[in-house]
């Protein structure tokens, strides 16, 4: 159990180009309105270019400075949650690179990054796969002493994912994911993955980003993992 839970991956594939999101209206209240400042010039094409390179490298060096980045355009355009969702991303993939001596701490970060972005209304299916992401990392660093707590906040966190966007493509792989390297014993295993992995194989073939900024990640990795079943089950 402790080498299959400790492969766990998460692999991300190639996002759309980007352009910046309209945050959701705040709740109304007696206190007047401040205009929102307007966007810096060449905000969208900074933020487009840090997640293409985010998606596109594990190089901790790299992370560490495109973090700092998303960190910049955070400050810069306060109410978007774009930017610290993929920070959020970033130090995850830091942390499930296997070089860094305290992962936590970056899983730390990385939830941390996350809870800013819900605050900022961000879309809560994605923010909900992505904490499922952030569990399954929690959980390859001692798979043996944690697969209690966390794969069942994995489960759960991709359920309620999947229910406020059935359409979401990448609560669907989570969940593969978590049961393909469980153990048959415990319930999981590659024959209880695979049904998961096609139904999130037609998500992604009928998914349509909210725009061009939006989560867009994970069909090239689950294509890749289906091939392990057999060309038939791939080409389907």
């Amino acid at each position: 159990m402790k080498k299959s839970l400790l492969t766990l991956a998460f692999a991300a594939g190639s996002l759309a180009a980007l352009a910046q999101t309209t945050p959701a209206a705040a709740p109304a209240s007696s206190t007047p309105a401040v205009a929102a400042a307007p966007t810096p010039a060449g905000y969208a094409e900074q933020l487009s270019t840090a997640i293409t390179q985010v998606m596109s490298t594990n190089d901790a060096a790299t992370l560490t400075s495109l973090c700092a980045k998303l960190e910049r355009l955070a400050a810069a355009v306060p109410t978007d949650w774009l930017p610290r969702y993929y920070q959020a991303y970033a130090l995850l993939m830091q942390a499930r690179g296997g070089k860094d001596a305290q992962p936590d701490a970056l899983l730390d970060r990385a939830e941390a990054a996350l809870k800013q972005a819900r605050q900022l209304n961000g879309d809560e299916s994605e923010l909900l796969a992505l904490q499922a992401s952030i569990y399954q990392g929690r959980l390859t660093i001692d798979p043996m002493q944690r697969a209690q707590e966390y794969s069942p906040l994995v489960m759960e966190t991709t359920a309620l994912a999947e229910s406020l966007n059935p359409a979401n493509p990448r609560p669907y792989l989570i969940e593969a994911n978590q049961l393909y390297y469980t153990p048959e014993m415990y319930g999981g295993g590659t024959g209880k993955a695979r049904p998961l992995y096609e139904a999130a194989k037609a998500k992604f073939a009928a998914f349509h980003p909210a725009g061009p900024l939006a989560p867009n990640w994970g069909e090239s990795y689950l294509l890749t993992r289906l091939k392990s079943y057999g060309p038939a089950t791939a080409a389907k």
